[in-house]
Parts: structure tokens; C-alpha cells; sequence
């Protein structure tokens, strides 16, 4: 698999306090990769040290294959990289136009060939000599995107792109990213705590906690690790084991009284037929553990970022 990004046991220090404590992780060129931690867990510390707004305490980190220790060759890496970290960089006493232009003269880029084409691409064609400062939190999160893409970078990273937005803003921001990834084959990397449109749109996810990766999981891995099933509690599992596994069914035991049943079944059938073989069905639910209760149950506690 080739890796956009990559850190290998990436440290960083404020002192005695550390804030990435022997981060590895990857990124998959082509994802959407989904950045989860509490607060404090050093998701932003370590965006801004693959921005080069930091140096590492300790390990290495590469950007294409080009590891952070190689200074000229980084450099060249990173302008691959569209970002917005934080904040949206705009001058709020500038239209959007104007904005685009200021982040082209900084990048050095021959002419303005290109800008018309990314406002259009994040839905500020037609915001004419309105001012930043008069846009929405949403139209600011998409200047910042439209100029985190002036240079055309293949490679973007979003600090909380859809943070205090209504919901109407967070769909803007969600199909601009899909736009982005799908149909000019932009890699993502976006940190975030609003885990539920995490859910809707990233492919890849990386759990953090206390500066270390606990977890790093496919889409397609967490949907089956998430997927619904019927929880029931019984008198006997090993009858209700019995009863299943006639039935063709998947399930998995959880003690001696509870079961996890993952297949479509018919509830009528199953209580007759457990009924004649005198086990009772004491309790029964449907359950879809969400991207939040997966996260919660993997690295504990309810206060993340």
C-alpha cells in the first residue's frame, strides 16, 4: 500500500510534559482519513509538525516516502500539502477573490490562472466584493479550504473543518470533501470531533490517546466491528447456541445468559422454538454501536475532542 504520510515513533516535548508519546501511523494515498482523539491527545501538535510549524522531539515522520530529517527534499514534500490547521488563514478585511490572490503572490505563482475555477470548486463564485469578515463561519471553513488549494496539492489537512457549524454548513463542508477526494483524487487527512460525519465520509480511521495511536482501522473494518445485531439475554446459551446454530445463524456468546445474534431472524420462531426446550428468553434489543460508543469502549471516558 503506498502511504501519503507516515510517523514512526514521532515524539514531542514541552518540556517534561509529552504530547506525542511514540506515534505511528499511515495514511493510505486516496483516503479520507479520519484523526480521533480527547482532548489534549496531540491531534493538532501533530498536524503542525507535518506543517513544518514544529520539530519533533524524537522519531521521524515522511511525506511521500521523504522522511522529515532530509530538510531540502521535506520542503519540496510540502508543497504537496494544502492545510488549515486551527483557523482558516484569511484576511477578514478581504472578498475571496482577494484572498486567493494574496495566497498565490505568497506561494510565488506565475499568474492568478485557476482562482475563478477554486472559488467555483467551494461555492464562493458569486460572493463578488463581500468581505470575509461578512461571510459565515461555513463560507470562512470553505475560504480556507479554497486557499489551503491554491498550489494544487494533492495532499489536504483539515484541523476541525466542521467545528461550530450549523448543520446546512457541516453538509457544505462533508460534500466539498468528497468532491475533493473523489473526483480530484485529493488525499485527506482530517482531525475532528464531530464523530458522526467522521462517520459519513472517511475511509480510513486513527484513534489517539495520550500521544500514541491505540487504533487504526478501515472504514470497512469499523462497519463490520459497528454493525447491528440483537442482543438477548436467556436462561442458557448453550440451548440458545444449539437452537442457532440449527437455524444457520451467526452469533457470538457473551456469558452464560447473553448472546450478540448478527443475522436476520424470526423473533416468533426463535422464543417458540427456545420455549420448548425450556429456555426463556429474558431480554432482548437491537444494537448499532455507533462511531462515539466505539471510540468511548476503545479508549475509555466521554470527554474527547
Amino acid at each position: 500500500m503506498e502511504y501519503v504520510l507516515q510517523t514512526r515513533d514521532l515524539r514531542k516535548n514541552y518540556g517534561h510534559y509529552k504530547v506525542l508519546n511514540g506515534l505511528t501511523m499511515g495514511v493510505p494515498k486516496g483516503a479520507i482519513y479520519g484523526f480521533v482523539g480527547k482532548n489534549g491527545a496531540g491531534k493538532t501538535t501533530l498536524l503542525r509538525l507535518i506543517c513544518g510549524l514544529q520539530e519533533p522531539t524524537a522519531g521521524e515522520y515522511s511525506i511521500y516516502g521523504t522522511a522529515n530529517h532530509q530538510k531540502r527534499e521535506i520542503v519540496r514534500a510540502r508543497k504537496r500539502i494544502g492545510a488549515v490547521v486551527e483557523t482558516p488563514a484569511i484576511y477578514l478585511d478581504m472578498t475571496a477573490e482577494d484572498n486567493m490572490k494574496a495566497q498565490y503572490r505568497y506561494l510565488g505563482m506565475p499568474s492568478f490562472e485557476g482562482i475563478t475555477d477554486i472559488l467555483k470548486l467551494v461555492g464562493l463564485e458569486n460572493t463578488g466584493k463581500k468581505k470575509a469578515k461578512n461571510f459565515s463561519l461555513g463560507m470562512r471553513q470553505r475560504l480556507g479550504i479554497a486557499v489551503a488549494l491554491a498550489g494544487n496539492p494533492d495532499f489536504l489537512i483539515l484541523d476541525e473543518p466542521v467545528n461550530g457549524l450549523d448543520p446546512q454548513g457541516m453538509i457544505e463542508i462533508r460534500e466539498l470533501i468528497l468532491k475533493l477526494n473523489r473526483e480530484q483524487g485529493i488525499t485527506v487527512l482530517i482531525s475532528s470531533h464531530i464523530l458522526d460525519e467522521l462517520s459519513k465520509i472517511a475511509t480510513h480511521f486513527g484513534f489517539i490517546d495520550k500521544g500514541c495511536i491505540v487504533k487504526e482501522i478501515s472504514a470497512v473494518e469499523l462497519e463490520k466491528a459497528c454493525r447491528k445485531c440483537i442482543h438477548i439475554e436467556v436462561s442458557d446459551t448453550k440451548t440458545l447456541s444449539f437452537v442457532l446454530d440449527e437455524m444457520g445463524v451467526e452469533y457470538t456468546v457473551l456469558s452464560q445468559t447473553e448472546a450478540d445474534i448478527f443475522s436476520s431472524i424470526s423473533v416468533t420462531d426463535l422464543a417458540l422454538t427456545l420455549d420448548k426446550k425450556n429456555c426463556k428468553i429474558k431480554a432482548m434489543q437491537e444494537c448499532d454501536e455507533s462511531l462515539e460508543n466505539y471510540y468511548i469502549n476503545l479508549v475509555g471516558g466521554k470527554d474527547y475532542e
